[in-house]
């Protein structure tokens, strides 16, 4: 009896100690540094890792990441790091050449749209171009669909430090149960809407939260920033507005309200902005708003747009 409660004793003992040498050798070893190029994924990895990771923007607060360059500076950042994580499907056109010119053999790549079945580029409203043969990178607009991109940055942190597996398991989890929370104030909130189709009126990002919540999108811009409204689309998406009787034109938080609020005065409707959320301003970045603020702003923002009750 004595040599079992010893054994005992001496088991307790060793799994105490093995924990706290995992601990001091976590801690004793830099963190893992982890760039990403829009904002979701930032906070994604950053919940997910932890304590273990040091995670930053790659691009400045407010830089738009279709047009945005990389400068001598921020080569060398990412010469620097271990992990690089970026949407691909030509969000970032200028990644490829950042990669090809940083020289880091050890660099982690992560381009989290791979194998994912993304949604065409072709919106409602406008003149159909050469944007209708690509796919829509803007996937973190669909919830679920963050889960997954989550559990991507879980597997290869993981593969990373596999000693801190449960480290960035329940980060993981923790981070997907807002998600999920988050998913639910959604579908309760356009249950009892007096519409289900709103006119953006800044480049066409908001299909995949249209398409979970079965509303409909009318942009007046294609995927691309860059593009403009023919005044031939101009004068659609306005008809349309007023056979649909939109009370509320939403415009791109980062491309102002100009375009909402000529729609808007053709129809008598106000304006109310939406954010897509790749990017913050460098006020909202110092005041700490978070990817889950910005997507509460929008709902608040959009239930009135939809008379939601």
């Amino acid at each position: 009896m004595r040599k079992n409660r010893s054994a005992l004793v001496f088991f307790v003992f060793l799994s105490i100690a093995s924990a706290f040498i995992l601990r001091c050798s976590a801690s004793a070893r830099p963190k893992i540094k982890i760039l990403t190029t829009v904002f979701p994924l930032m906070e994604f990895a950053r919940e997910v890792a932890g304590k273990r990771g040091d995670v930053g923007l790659f691009l400045p607060p407010g830089a738009e990441v279709h047009t945005w360059q990389p400068r001598f500076s921020d080569m060398e950042k990412l010469a620097r790091g271990d992990v690089f994580i970026y949407v691909g499907q030509g969000l970032e056109p200028w990644a490829a050449g950042v990669l090809r010119s940083v020289r880091r053999p050890g660099l982690k790549v992560l381009e989290i749209s791979r194998g994912l079945p993304l949604l065409p580029g072709g919106q409602e409203g406008l003149s159909h171009g050469r944007e209708s043969e690509s796919l829509d990178p803007h996937l973190w607009l669909d919830f679920q669909i963050d889960e997954i991109l989550i559990g991507r940055i879980q597997s290869l942190l993981t593969e990373i430090e596999p000693d801190q597996a449960d480290v960035f398991a329940q980060g993981a989890s923790a981070y997907k149960e807002k998600l999920k929370r988050l998913d639910g104030d959604y579908r309760k909130a356009f249950e009892r809407c007096e519409l289900n189709a709103f006119i953006f009126s800044g480049h066409a990002a908001f299909a995949y939260l249209a398409r979970r919540y079965h509303l409909r999108q009318i942009s007046a811009y294609g995927l691309s920033p860059d593009s403009t409204p023919t005044p031939k689309d101009l004068a659609r998406i306005i008809a349309m507005a007023g056979q649909l009787r939109i009370p509320t034109i939403f415009y791109e938080t980062g491309a102002g309200p100009k375009l909402a609020r000529q729609i808007a005065s053709s129809i008598g409707a106000d304006i109310l902005p939406l954010n897509p959320g790749h990017t913050l301003t460098k006020s909202e970045w110092d005041s700490g708003t978070t990817f889950l603020d910005v997507m509460r702003m929008n709902l608040e923002n959009l239930r009135h747009g939809l008379h939601c009750r």
